[in-house]
């Protein structure tokens, strides 16, 4: 290996982890699995015990959270992902309610005190230097703050730009592996996506600065933005969805006043196309969430519009993003850092996104959210409501006004029902209101 890099095997690697110890794991396409197997391994044979692990989301298994590990792994996660969701909802792991944007500053101002870090890094360039490629996030936060930090040098990361770069020197150990990145390939788009993609596409201006995250509603609206002009990306991440805006020059920067010309990025998720466009690529920068997620940050460029999606709503706007009932099922993440950020960009669009119904047929508009459901964005938050039906401004109405905007992008099948939930919290005078205000 270059620059005089001793590197060790995973096995002798996964020692430096001793019982009591928190652990922070790279995070989505880069978490480091063949680490994961020794840890556990270790674990299994009696080894340590009394582990806390620390993550946000993961692609791939997460075996440490397991129940045969109880006392010896504690996953307190920092955003709950679909492989570690059944075991949180049973108690077997933990979730920390957060925004984003604080993940760093728990790391750095030593609310979680990180003893390990293990991270995937690109290979080293002629300076010495390598990348945290597809995820800096908070885990930046959690290589510098370590007492002991394992690199794992892998030719399939890629070399990104920004504050992804880090020296050698940072890192204590170093592992090689050539694994390919996990990649996440997305669901095609249901009818009710395209809809709500077209009624959202219709609410972003040309010159916009996009904030999306993953799944099939951010996609669908960037497929109804091919005749867009001149828009940006300052986001926590991005997937495949916005290439093809890229590569025809819809998406190119020009009126962005913070990082103009470049795409802003927290973290990837997605294919190797994906993986590809970032490396060695200037036009974008992987940074930390303390820049991606920052309200002071976010709102210095003009026309910031954020598109995120929810669980649930009730009547008067308030959004639950995380949880079902009491059943947690994944986490805050970004979703108010960018909706206040993009409440604080000249001619910012903050949008909710969500279909009227689950897949089941069930109204996902309520008269009040379920007992025990998490406010994520609360309604003195709201700005935009879209789904399938259309899109309301919730901005500056009342609770009355909020309640009948919001039951007119509701389900048909669920219109009566919500309105006659409103007359009976509302009183007579809600049908005064439904009837004159416009």
């Amino acid at each position: 290996m270059q620059h005089g890099i001793k590197t060790v095997s995973f096995e002798e690697a996964a020692k430096v982890i001793k019982s009591g110890d928190r652990v922070h794991l790279h995070s989505v396409a880069l978490a480091p699995h063949k680490f994961i197997k020794e840890m556990c391994d270790r674990g299994r044979n009696g080894e340590i015990y009394d582990v806390t692990i620390q993550h946000i989301h993961t692609e791939g298994p997460a075996p440490y959270a397991a129940t045969e590990f109880e006392g010896i792994f504690n996953l307190e996660s920092l955003f709950v992902g679909s492989n570690v969701r059944k075991q949180t909802q049973a108690g077997y792991a933990d979730y920390i309610p957060v925004f984003l944007s604080e993940t760093q500053q728990l790391i750095r101002e030593g609310y979680l005190k990180v003893n390990v870090t293990v991270v995937q890094v690109s290979t080293p360039d002629k300076h010495g230097y390598v990348s945290l490629g597809t995820s800096v996030d908070c885990s930046r936060a959690a290589v510098e703050m370590a007492d002991t930090v394992v690199a794992i040098i892998n030719p399939n990361v890629p070399r990104a730009f920004g504050d992804a770069m880090m020296p050698l020197s940072t890192f204590d150990v170093f592992c090689e592996d050539d694994s390919p990145l996990i990649e996440h390939h997305n669901a095609p788009l249901t009818e009710i996506d395209i809809q709500i993609g077209k009624n959202v596409a219709n609410l972003i201006p040309d010159g916009a600065c996009l904030q999306m995250g993953i799944g099939g509603i951010p996609n669908a609206v960037l497929a109804q933005l091919g005749n867009h002009k001149n828009l940006g990306v300052h986001t926590e991440m991005f997937a495949d969805g916005l290439l093809p805006l890229v590569e025809s020059g819809v998406v190119n920067g020009m009126n962005k006043k913070l990082d103009k010309g470049k795409i802003v990025a927290g973290f990837l998720m997605g294919t190797k196309e994906l993986y590809n466009f970032v490396d060695d690529n200037p036009g974008v920068l992987m940074m930390d969430v303390a820049y991606t997620n920052g309200v002071h940050i976010i709102k210095q460029n003009p026309k910031v519009c954020a598109i995120n999606s929810a669980l649930s709503i009730d009547l008067t706007g308030q959004v639950c993003a995380d949880s079902i009932g009491t059943t947690h099922y994944s986490g805050v993440g970004g979703q108010i850092d960018f909706t206040r950020g993009a409440a604080a960009s000249e001619g910012g669009v903050p949008i909710i996104a969500m279909p009227s119904v689950t897949g089941r047929g069930v109204s996902k508009i309520t008269p009040t959210l379920l007992q025990g459901s998490g406010v994520v964005t609360t309604r003195n938050n709201m700005r935009w409501f879209a789904t399938e039906h259309g899109c309301v401004n919730l901005f500056g109405k009342t609770l009355q006004q909020r309640a009948r905007a919001i039951i007119s992008v509701a389900h048909p099948d669920f219109r009566e029902e919500l309105d006659r939930a409103a007359f009976e919290r509302f009183g007579s005078h809600y049908h005064f209101v439904n009837k004159f205000v416009k």
